[in-house]
């Protein structure tokens, strides 16, 4: 349970009283927060302690919600912007009051309709939330515990020559390069993948696949369960199309030869002209 009232953080709150416009949360210091009428269900009680998102309301008066913004304090998404003024933009940030950007963190002028990648960030002096476009310099060095094959969510922000360019778990720059993409990927999508490297520069190699032994083994796992799922055949080969290698089981053609060899070696299938087939 929360200690004190954390704007732009879920937090964990008590039931402590019904009112007329929604029930009041409380933290441990005393201090409450209103959750209106709109987020309450029947399954709420007073003593139960649930988990909110608190941020401020059109009066800048601290109001909880169980709805789950696109991005909470500093974490970053992308929002379209739905007005513009002297001073600002509004984006939709996933709640009914909409986030200000103001002109002086935005890198260009936003226009009605336009998506922006933006970070959620506190302003001390109001205590309002509001939004940025200054992303680079608030990321942080991955942690040294980002071996190979650690899971890892990211959001892809931008395509460049090399492949495309991500922030990993909101806080940390990646890369994920084009010639080991073999899926739809469009700037925007999140997606789960898997660190490749840590590099030197302290940025991160990704994949969308498992790399090296782990990969092959995924692929050979991915294989067989398709044989399984077909009668205990598929009309592929060593031979095989790469496109359709790639199109079938979302596998470049050399891990599915490296996958159809070590399932082979292993004893579970037999390679044949006509096909894979299952043992």
């Amino acid at each position: 349970m929360n200690e004190t009232l954390m704007i732009g953080e879920i937090n964990t709150l008590v039931i402590d009283r019904s009112t007329v416009p929604g029930l009041f949360l409380r933290a441990l210091d005393e201090s409450d927060i209103l959750l209106p009428n709109q987020y309450v269900t029947d399954a709420m009680h007073i003593g139960d302690t649930i988990d909110v998102f608190v941020y401020t309301d059109s009066e800048d008066r601290p109001v909880a919600t169980t709805v789950k913004p696109k991005a909470m304090a500093n974490e970053i998404a992308f929002v379209e912007v739905v007005d513009t003024t002297p001073i600002g933009a509004f984006v939709n940030w996933g709640l009914p009051k909409d986030l200000f950007v103001p002109k002086t963190l935005q890198k260009r002028p936003f226009a009605v309709g336009e998506k922006r990648l933006i970070r959620v960030i506190l302003d001390e002096q109001t205590n309002r939330l509001v939004g940025t476009e200054k992303i680079s310099g608030a990321l942080e060095t991955p942690p040294k515990s980002f071996y190979p094959n650690t899971p890892v969510s990211f959001m892809i922000i931008a395509k460049t020559p090399l492949g495309y360019k991500a922030i990993v778990d909101h806080k940390y720059e990646g890369m994920i390069y084009a010639n080991e993409i073999f899926e739809d990927v469009r700037v925007g999508q999140i997606k789960n993948g898997f660190v490749k490297v840590l590099r030197p520069d302290g940025k991160l190699d990704l994949s969308l696949q498992m790399v090296g032994k782990a990969k092959a083994s995924s692929g050979a796992n991915k294989i067989l369960s398709m044989i399984q799922a077909n009668g205990g055949m598929l009309p592929y080969n060593y031979k095989s199309d790469p496109d359709l290698i790639q199109r079938t089981f979302g596998l470049s053609k050399k891990n599915f030869k490296s996958a159809l060899t070590q399932l082979s070696e292993s004893g579970k299938i037999t390679i044949k002209e006509s096909g894979i087939y299952g043992i």
